[in-house]
């Protein structure tokens, strides 16, 4: 039998810091938004955020919108948490392959333990901080 995941993860009750180059990302959660770095004289996308281009070291970098479509290239499934995690074993954290390229760490919800498999095909979920901002998570498509 199937057990599912927790999906009642804790979210932080105290403000997350953000540094000052990945303030887009967080103010596009707030409208629910997928934020990714873009270098213009490259063509890629990097994830996670930083001051420069991991393809020239140059500090020209763009915030475009992507639609947090992807798929589950690795994941694991922890059964001792920390922090805000304590108390809600299991649960499932994934490196999800944007369609864009990047791969971004993050839990996974709405999905039974038995369930998950490498190629998934995960969407965004959106869980509401204290501060206004959403924490990316992702679920299942069609969930």
């Amino acid at each position: 039998m199937s057990k599912p995941a927790n999906d009642t993860l804790s979210v932080p009750r105290d403000p997350i810091r953000h540094a000052n180059f990945s303030m887009p990302f967080w103010e596009g959660t707030r409208e629910k938004k997928v934020m990714v770095q873009y270098c213009p004289r490259t063509s890629q996308y990097q994830w996670f955020p930083r001051p420069v281009s991991l393809f020239t070291a140059r500090r020209d970098l763009e915030w475009r919108e992507v639609s947090g479509h992807g798929e589950i290239f690795s994941y694991t499934i922890a059964n001792v948490g920390n922090g805000p995690f304590r108390g809600h074993e299991p649960y499932l954290i994934a490196l999800v392959r944007l369609d864009e390229g990047v791969n971004i760490m993050a839990n996974i919800v709405k999905c039974d333990l038995d369930d998950i498999k490498i190629g998934m095909e995960v969407v965004p979920f959106w869980a509401p901080l204290p501060d206004g901002t959403n924490l990316l998570m992702f679920q299942p498509a069609g969930a």
